[in-house]
């Protein structure tokens, strides 16, 4: 074997996936917005050490495979069959016709959210053994039964196997082929009938399997980063106090429009209410409420990201300019970053200020008013 091993990856998404439900096979059904094939397939073919990925696909899915892999590296799609075993045997035979594999991945694409340190982590394995699988220690309560509980059944040394499994090439090809026993639920159990072990590596919650039609409608469905931007506008005139980005700033004149006008404060609460699609400031403060008149816009900012907390999202960062002449805002910077901080119950390190101006041109260059933008992101925290 040289000293780089060859490998290749080949995904089984072949079947009907009926216990799913829907119009469409399981595999190519939307997750996170994107066909649950691309998923899994994207991670594989953009490892540095995967040579080629291999899809076994079901008769007359060819049009459903090419949609879901669009602009990605191109497929090699193989024809599968009734069973996992057999579409499995496919791949493997289109691999060893091609001739230049040492190791292969064999990967689920009901698995879709496959990371890099799993591949890292088989790909090590099977440089000190033939198989390797990742796996997850049970850690449930065990008992055999059927209308009532018998005898409880040990966990210690049980395993929940997942996939990818990784194999020398030559080896699980042998498998396959000289395989005689009843249908086998996955390819390791293949592999060790054969006299050969199986390496275990850590497994990862985020690799569950998809399987029944509620399996579509859990809180792996929601997008796990959203952004939003926001931009606002208001007008300077004498006789208001300057507030930008909850600091008051001493200047000739001030901000006249919703609350206390801070255009700053304002711009990043419509960042964070657009990343939760829950409409805009206007939506939650109608500035016809007189309640709001005067109001400091901290309580808007505090709202806007309570709302996002209640989501399950928690910020990422939020980069906010605020475009005019004067004053200048690079004086106060820090304290506007600190001020956010506290509103927003974050650290520092997540939040940019930033200023820059019009060269003059325009409402700002003319100094007519102040003009901010901002934008939020937010990863998703259960």
């Amino acid at each position: 074997m040289a000293s780089r091993p060859r490998i290749t990856a080949l995904i089984v998404a072949a079947g009907s996936g009926s216990r799913a439900g829907g119009d469409l096979p399981k595999q190519f059904r939307l997750v996170r917005g994107q066909p649950m094939l691309r998923h899994s397939y994207a991670a594989l073919a953009n490892h540095r050490q995967i040579g080629s990925v291999f899809v076994a696909i079901g008769a007359g899915q060819e049009e459903n495979a090419r949609a879901a892999l669009a602009g990605l590296a191109p497929a090699n799609c193989e024809a599968g069959s009734d069973t996992r075993r057999e579409s499995v045997a496919n791949g493997l035979e289109a691999i060893a016709e091609k001739g230049d594999t040492d190791f292969v991945l064999i990967h689920d694409a009901a698995r879709p959210f496959l990371s890099q340190h799993i591949i890292d982590d088989l790909i090590d394995a099977l440089l000190g053994s033939p198989g390797a699988v990742p796996a997850l220690p049970v850690v449930d309560s065990l008992a055999r039964g059927n209308i009532v509980l018998s005898e409880t059944v040990e966990r210690e040394n049980l395993w929940r196997i997942q996939t990818p499994q990784a194999f020398h090439f030559d080896v699980i090809l042998q498998a396959h082929r000289e395989w005689k026993g009843v249908e086998p639920t996955d390819d390791a159990r293949m592999f060790m009938a054969s006299g050969r072990e199986v390496a275990i590596v850590a497994g990862d919650e985020a690799l569950g399997k998809f399987t029944f039609a509620a399996d579509f409608s859990g809180p792996e469905m929601t997008p796990t980063i959203r952004s939003g931007s926001g931009f606002d506008v208001h007008r300077l005139v004498p006789g208001e106090e300057l507030w930008l980005c909850g600091v008051q700033i001493v200047h000739d004149k001030g901000l006249s429009g919703h609350s206390d006008a801070d255009v700053a404060m304002h711009a990043l609460t419509d960042a964070i209410l657009g990343a939760m699609a829950l409409g805009d400031i206007g939506d939650h403060f109608p500035p016809s409420d007189p309640q709001w008149r005067g109001a400091s816009s901290g309580r808007f900012l505090t709202h806007a990201m309570m709302l996002a907390r209640e989501a399950g999202y928690e910020l990422s960062n939020a980069d906010v300019t605020i475009v005019c002449e004067a004053p200048k805002i690079g004086p106060h910077k820090a304290a506007m970053r600190e001020r956010l901080s506290e509103i927003m119950a974050i650290d520092a390190h997540r939040i940019s200020v930033k200023a820059t101006t019009t060269e003059m041109l325009g409402f700002t260059g003319r100094q007519e008013g102040i003009a901010a933008q901002a934008i939020a992101t937010f990863e998703k925290s259960r």
